[in-house]
């Protein structure tokens, strides 16, 4: 089946359900009761397994073309048990160097503390992870496209120097969603979303999910997500399945408005830099044509005027769009990374990453583009 007839139908089949609901219901249930005491069933305990995680736990397994999907409270809980399900005290990771905020605390202040090894490293040329490589390295963290700068890097490429090496390859693909690209697909062993983004779409879940093809992998995953029990519930992935099947509406339209104001706001006189690889003058867009469906719903921008006051008059004088923290939802939402998303930086590692205080990230979502082209000229006079 093609995307989106996966979307609207993988994961959950309503004459499976005993009143035959199109939806998957909510099971609001901490337990299911048991017929004997050696009963074998597939639910017992919610935290173990709940049928209304099971259902988007497989539908994001269809639409990676992955085998085993996990949910869970958050990204952040989905980051933290990827890490747990693949280091141990002594091992190395090597992850992007310019990635989003809160992975970059996650590994800096509890894994690092905790004698896991991390080397940040610009990966964009692939060989580049070569010379990194050594037998310490379990696990490569990729985003491509990166928060916020929206860099690319070769993912096929990446997978088969870490494979090489018997390194894992984990990817955060938040921004480009499966129906814009799969990295399984790429050599890639791991892939995680915030679903709180563009699958729930609605900005009303906190979301987490990882999917795997690897028996083993996913074992070792589901131990880890059983054990420490940062799972989704049921109300927020009955959130994410609904908001799973516009996934393919809504890409299309999100992308859309963001090449057509890409474009725009590189001719601006108020904007000194346009960050997206839908547009020929960003310097991996040969690569984002080759690996990816379309370019996203996310632009970033510097301004001519580089400071902090420069980006609060835009962000405040802009009318459709919200400012917060957040991305990927129906409406649009204008961040200020260097002291929103990405606040837990370090000075100095901001400035190397090329976050300034004139930088904003634009997440476009499904209103008008004329409608936000003429409040994104009015905020920028």
């Amino acid at each position: 089946m093609q995307f989106a007839t996966l979307a609207v139908h993988a994961g959950y089949q309503p004459l499976d359900d005993r009143h035959h609901a199109v939806m998957s219901p909510i099971y609001q249930s901490s337990i299911f009761v048991h017929e004997t005491l050696d009963s074998q069933q597939p639910f017992s305990y919610s935290r173990s397994a709940n049928p209304t995680r099971s259902a988007l736990e497989n539908t994001v397994a269809a639409l990676e073309g992955g085998r085993f999907g996990f949910a869970f409270a958050s990204g952040m809980a989905a980051i933290d048990t990827v890490l747990r399900a693949t280091l141990q005290p002594g091992d190395e990771v090597i992850a992007v160097a310019d990635l989003y905020g809160g992975a970059y605390r996650l590994l800096t202040r509890l894994y690092a503390e905790s004698g896991i090894k991390v080397t940040f490293a610009d990966l964009r040329q692939p060989e580049t992870l070569r010379s990194l490589l050594n037998p310490a390295v379990k696990l490569v963290w990729l985003e491509s496209p990166s928060n916020p700068l929206l860099n690319l890097v070769d993912i096929a490429a990446l997978a088969d120097i870490a494979h090489q090496a018997g390194v894992k390859v984990a990817i955060d693909n938040t921004f480009a969603t499966p129906y814009l690209q799969q990295p399984l697909a790429l050599g890639v062993d791991i892939v995680m979303h915030s679903a709180t983004k563009y699958l729930g779409g609605h900005s009303d879940v906190i979301l987490g999910v990882v999917v795997v093809n690897d028996e083993a992998l996913a074992a070792r995953i589901k131990l880890v997500q059983n054990s420490a029990g940062a799972v989704a519930g049921p109300q927020d992935s009955f959130l994410v399945s609904r908001g799973i099947k516009t996934l393919h509406l809504r890409m299309d339209r999100h992308c859309q408005t963001a090449l057509q104001l890409a474009q725009w706001l590189e001719t601006h006189p108020a904007v000194a830099h346009v960050f997206y690889p839908g547009l020929a003058s960003h310097p991996q867009h040969v690569l984002a044509t080759r690996q990816m469906k379309a370019f996203g719903g996310i632009v970033s921008i510097y301004l001519k005027e580089d400071s902090r006051a420069a980006a609060e008059r835009v962000a405040q004088r802009l009318q459709l769009f919200a400012l917060g923290e957040s991305l990927g939802g129906v409406e649009s939402i204008v961040n200020h990374s260097a002291t929103m998303s990405h606040g837990s930086m370090p000075a100095a590692v901001k400035t190397a990453c090329g976050i300034r205080e004139g930088l904003l990230r634009l997440s476009f979502g499904v209103e008008d583009a004329a409608d936000l082209q003429t409040d994104l000229a009015q905020a920028l006079a």
